[in-house]
């Protein structure tokens, strides 16, 4: 079982991901009708907020209002309430803790999740935001669970250099299944009650954090088509979700990205080059990767892999131990 972490925890998460050096694009808007702050106040509280909502906005999950207005009010019974887009602050607890406010200030925006829980194994850490009041417990545990079984094992593959501290948020205001961005992700509160079993959504997302690429590094298909291949080789229980990788036909491209990809690449692990698809992440982390890659790793292009896959797709697929016997014909 997982513990409510403490205030100091909940404090703690916003430093771990913190974006201290620099607002990005927040706008505060200070609403003092009675002049009850002077303008070097106004600056703290200000820094404070340059300081505190950008990391409670990573940590919050999807499209935080950047917008923020702070109401100094006189008739507010508690210290602060501080939720998306709105703050407001007790005028006479202000003048009395201005030392404390920014500590405060993190500890009622904290409040905004339902849930948070911070799990460290083996020198791995996830911290585990939840807005979802309906959560499944049993969903919960088995995202937490992927996390430590695969993520360590991504990271010694591919990038040893991967963070080991990790953000899982789910959110109930996401509407697609899960994106991940730096060393957070977040998770569609409506899709995981909708598909309980996928949990090796966390596989394919932990390997975008250990892709880390950056932008241009290359195109999109192959980013994604790397994701879910390593969802095939990695994955925990693709079975029980009743995801696979779709059998070849005509109107496929390798461009079509995700599974289509993936599969590919599977056939080209075992009938081109062992090791390709390795390569082929390092590359793209370097950004040294270009269409001549394929030639120079494989004596072909990219299209005449693509042709040669076409002529003789049949590969044996195996998930989570048990094989699946490919119903593809080789094609003469």
């Amino acid at each position: 079982m997982f513990k409510k972490i403490s205030t100091i925890i909940l404090l703690s998460v916003f430093v771990q991901f913190s974006f201290a050096q620099r607002n990005q694009g927040f706008k505060l808007t200070i609403l003092d009708t009675q002049n009850k702050v002077d303008d070097k106040q106004k600056t703290k509280i200000t820094e404070a907020f340059n300081v505190v909502y950008p990391e409670f906005a990573r940590a919050d999950g999807y499209r935080t209002k950047r917008d923020v207005t702070l109401e100094i009010s006189d008739v507010l019974p508690e210290s602060m309430t501080a939720q998306a887009g709105k703050i407001v602050v007790n005028s006479n607890w202000l003048l009395k803790n201005s030392s404390k406010f920014e500590k405060e200030l993190r500890v009622k925006f904290a409040k905004n999740w339902v849930s948070s829980d911070t799990i460290k194994k083996k020198g791995y850490q996830l911290v585990f935001i939840s807005k979802d009041p309906n959560l499944d417990q049993n969903v919960k545990k088995n995202l937490i669970d992927t996390y430590f079984k695969v993520y360590p094992k991504l990271v010694k593959t591919y990038n040893k250099n991967s963070t080991k501290e990790v953000l899982f948020v789910v959110d109930t205001a996401y509407k697609a299944v899960a994106e991940a961005s730096g060393g957070r992700i977040l998770f569609s509160a409506g899709y995981m009650k909708a598909h309980p079993t996928d949990i090796d959504v966390v596989t394919h997302e932990t390997m975008h954090i250990v892709q880390g690429y950056g932008y241009s590094a290359g195109p999109v298909w192959l980013t994604e088509g790397i994701a879910d291949y390593v969802r095939y080789k990695f994955g925990v229980d693709n079975i029980g979700s009743k995801w696979s990788l779709p059998n070849y036909n005509e109107k496929q491209n390798y461009t079509n990205s995700y599974r289509i990809t993936a599969r590919f690449f599977v056939w080209l692990e075992k009938n081109i080059k062992p090791g390709l698809i390795s390569t082929l992440d390092a590359q793209l982390r370097a950004h040294q990767y270009n269409e001549q890659s394929w030639i120079t790793l494989t004596d072909k292009t990219l299209p005449e892999l693509w042709a040669a896959y076409g002529k003789n797709p049949a590969v044996d697929l195996t998930y989570s131990g048990k094989e699946i016997k490919n119903d593809n014909k080789a094609k003469l």
